[in-house]
């Protein structure tokens, strides 16, 4: 390990998140299993991770539809010591717009971005090609306090929770929280610059963002004015512990609805590595306020991922979300407020140095109000079958 991230680790006995886990400049706990290959070479710390989910989507009741796609991502990084400091460069790609074409992947109830111009309802979009081109540097000023900058040209803003994407607890469920672009929907923003201080177990960070959701377009990069801005105090009392309050002002984040947004989040995650396995847990709050119609929209999320005799897993995802873009062409609207409760597992079929293969499945119920009947069946049932391809474990056991 280099530079910063053993300095760190030496200074405060692993209790902070490495650098590595995490999204953006959002803190993981520092007791995460990372699965990533890493190599050193003339000084640089070589590193790639991601995760490519082949899968049978079956989205339940008469809004429903089946598919055959694959959610995938992967990211390279590489660190290096500069001047008294750490650069850490990612880039982190998607090839989801092929293996999950337009409108997407089938979600009931989920709402965000747009397909043919029209807004994009019960799909969850592809992610974009260029997810994240973007560079950290990271200073120690003192025993206690450093100094971090980050940005680049498609980067994540200091605003929201770890994205679920690279979350522990969300590491077995292939599609996007209901909650999604109430509470992490920033992790894509193509411009970003943040920079905050590191003062021992506490972040205080602000970023200058481009707030526009990407457009349909997923292959490109859409830079325009860095107009919102957010901040966020994060906190890692203990190695498997990290919380977090982040605000911000997106300025007309949405393609085809006027006005801008104001966002607030807050999160606790916890992990904790179990003698064949690891336990994370994350609860996730939301807010979206749209300052044009002064409505709000709150998210609430629970999830849950045990890994138990080293090969099995068990998962959760619990949500309550409100949500007024299921009938776009309506005249009125009013958000409804969903629940969707998934429970699933996996088991890895290979399980190595290099690899993890797994097997899983899961089934999605949902709680709605009585007048949603007639557009999506009484009690609509959704469920995935799938296999999920990873990096092992022995990348992380020079940190762990």
């Amino acid at each position: 390990m280099s530079g910063m991230s053993m300095e760190m680790e030496g200074r405060e006995g692993s209790r902070l998140p490495s650098p590595h886990a995490g999204s953006g400049t959002a803190w993981e706990p520092a007791s995460v299993p990372e699965h990533e290959w890493m190599l050193m070479r003339g000084g640089w710390e070589l590193m790639a991770h991601g995760v490519i989910f082949a899968d049978y989507n079956q989205q339940g009741g008469p809004r429903g539809e089946g598919k055959a796609e694959s959610v995938n991502w992967g990211m390279l990084m590489e660190q290096h010591q500069l001047g008294g400091g750490t650069i850490l460069l990612r880039q982190m790609f998607s090839a989801e717009s092929l293996t999950s074409p337009h409108p997407g992947f089938p979600e009931l109830f989920q709402t965000g971005e747009t397909y043919h111009g029209e807004p994009l309802v019960d799909h969850q979009h592809p992610h974009n090609v260029f997810a994240e081109l973007s560079a950290l540097y990271t200073l120690p000023l003192s025993e206690k306090v450093s100094w971090e900058l980050y940005g680049g040209p498609s980067a994540e803003p200091a605003l929201g929770p770890v994205t679920y994407i690279h979350r522990t607890s969300a590491s077995e469920l292939p599609l996007a929280p209901l909650g999604h672009h109430l509470q992490d929907s920033t992790h894509t923003s193509f411009g970003v610059v943040t920079t905050g201080f590191v003062i021992e177990r506490i972040k205080l960070e602000a970023s200058a963002f481009n707030g526009r959701e990407p457009n349909e377009e997923r292959w490109s990069i859409q830079p325009a004015a860095l107009d919102s801005y957010s901040g966020r105090a994060s906190v890692a009392p203990a190695r498997d512990w990290t919380a977090q309050y982040s605000v911000g002002r997106l300025e007309h984040p949405e393609a085809l609805e006027p006005g801008s947004q104001w966002r607030q989040t807050a999160s606790v995650e916890y992990n904790h590595p179990l003698a064949a396995g690891n336990w994370a847990t994350s609860v996730v709050w939301g807010r979206v306020h749209k300052i044009a119609t002064d409505t709000n929209l709150n998210g609430y999320l629970l999830e849950s991922t045990l890994n138990f005799l080293r090969r099995d897993y068990a998962f959760t995802r619990l949500e309550l979300v409100d949500k007024d873009e299921l009938f776009p062409q309506a005249a009125v609207h009013p958000a409804y407020r969903i629940g969707g409760y998934t429970l699933g597992g996996v088991r890895d079929l290979v399980q190595n140095q290099a690899w993890q293969l797994g097997l899983g499945a899961d089934v999605t119920v949902y709680s709605k109000p009585a007048v949603l009947d007639a557009a999506y069946g009484n009690y609509p049932v959704s469920f995935q079958i799938f296999l999920r391809m990873r990096p092992g474990l022995h990348g992380n056991e020079h940190r762990h």
